[in-house]
């Protein structure tokens, strides 16, 4: 092992998994206390592939289990993301292609594939065999999906599509994932995705898709206005304040959350590991030099309101572009809160070994929407949600 391989690797340990001060990178003047780190498993990496909304997901459920005390399970992204696929196809063909089709999605994606389909876990996956990819690469395989559903709708210029086209995009998601696995060993045990599922005991009822913008009246639900939500989902709209007071009291208790936001903001750094927004308005038109000391050296931020939510959301500043997994609270040494989030980008491609640090205020700032146990979700809030516990 090469001397700076070694260094980098001390300095993840130190970073993540030592004590209860922790930094985001050497020479960082940051300092964080520690307030709760959740159990996750290791980072995965979706590569070239627009799979970050099935990894986080499964991340999420995969620190679930840990939680209720099941031990390490690694899920397998890819079938998920398989088994979305054919029904985002199925219903762009019946909508004659006046919805959006591409590999993204959302949260409930995944909650919808365990409920209708089941789950496998990772050893069960075969989409590297079908390849020869150890990584995901699915640019062919969306322009694939895409090329094949527009003959489909076209073919109704002639007559009316084949009663076969659904066959024909499975097996293209075949050559692409692998034979979809109807029966698996795992731990010694036969098991086929929906009895797999029903093992694990997660009661997929129990989970919560928020969001929070007030375009709609808060303490209602609707379909969140972004182009990945191809099942038109709907979420439970909270005030921002609102939205705070669930994320702190989920992971003060010991509650992942899946976070879905825009990390578009130069206040969002991977390489550093830290996402932030300044309050100073002109941060952005500073020389690199002056904008880079905020990753470095903590930082006044920006107030956030829901009516900055909004404006930023309907101007297009707020997109859905990644989903990740919040997996701690930590507090600087100003008191200021920050998310400890872990991404699906890999362990080599940043400072951190695969995470970052979110201040409080870029979470609100920027997220779309998120993912919890009911549980999770302080009672005053709940109630007014008309979540029963």
């Amino acid at each position: 092992m090469k001397k700076s391989v070694f260094a980098s690797l001390m300095l993840s340990i130190a970073v993540f998994a030592s004590a209860q001060t922790v930094t985001n990178k050497e020479g960082s003047s940051y300092k964080f206390t520690v307030v709760k780190d959740i159990e996750a498993t290791w980072v995965g990496n979706q590569n070239r592939s627009s799979t970050c909304w099935s990894y986080s997901s499964l991340s999420f459920f995969e620190s679930e289990l840990m939680r209720m005390g099941k031990g390490t399970v690694k899920l397998a992204p890819m079938y998920v993301a398989r088994k979305a696929y054919a029904d985002k196809v199925a219903k762009y063909v019946r909508m004659h292609g006046s919805i959006n089709l591409g590999p993204g999605g959302a949260f409930h994606d995944a909650v919808y594939v365990w409920k209708n389909y089941g789950i496998v876990p990772l050893s069960a996956d075969k989409s590297a065999v079908a390849t020869g990819d150890s990584i995901p690469v699915h640019g062919e395989l969306d322009a694939m999906m895409k090329a094949m559903a527009d003959v489909v709708i076209q073919a109704k210029n002639n007559k009316k599509p084949s009663n076969v086209w659904q066959e024909a995009i499975n097996g293209a998601l075949d050559a692409y994932f692998g034979a979809e696995p109807t029966e698996f060993t795992y731990n010694g045990k036969k098991y086929t995705p929906k009895t797999f599922a029903e093992s694990l005991g997660i009661n997929m009822d129990d989970y919560v898709a928020i969001t929070s913008f007030n375009h709609h009246p808060f303490y209602s639900q609707f379909a969140l206005e972004v182009p990945d939500n191809w099942m038109w989902g709907n979420f439970h709209n909270i005030p921002v304040e609102d939205m705070k007071q669930v994320l702190d009291n989920a992971l003060t208790n010991g509650y992942g959350v899946a976070w879905a936001a825009d990390v578009s903001e130069k206040g969002f750094s991977w390489k550093n590991g830290i996402a932030v927004v300044p309050a100073d308005a002109e941060w952005t038109q500073k020389p690199a030099a002056e904008m880079e000391k905020a990753f470095t050296e903590p930082v006044a931020q920006l107030t956030i309101t829901d009516s900055l939510r909004r404006v930023a959301f309907d101007s297009y500043e707020t997109e859905d572009d990644h989903g990740m997994h919040l997996t701690g609270i930590l507090k600087d040494q100003n008191g200021n809160v920050y998310y400890k989030v872990k991404n699906s980008w890999g362990t080599k491609t940043n400072d951190c070994g695969g995470f970052l640090y979110a201040s409080q205020q870029y979470v609100l700032y920027k997220t779309t929407n998120i993912l919890v146990h009911k549980n999770a979700i302080p009672d005053v809030i709940a109630k007014k949600m008309g979540i029963k516990k």
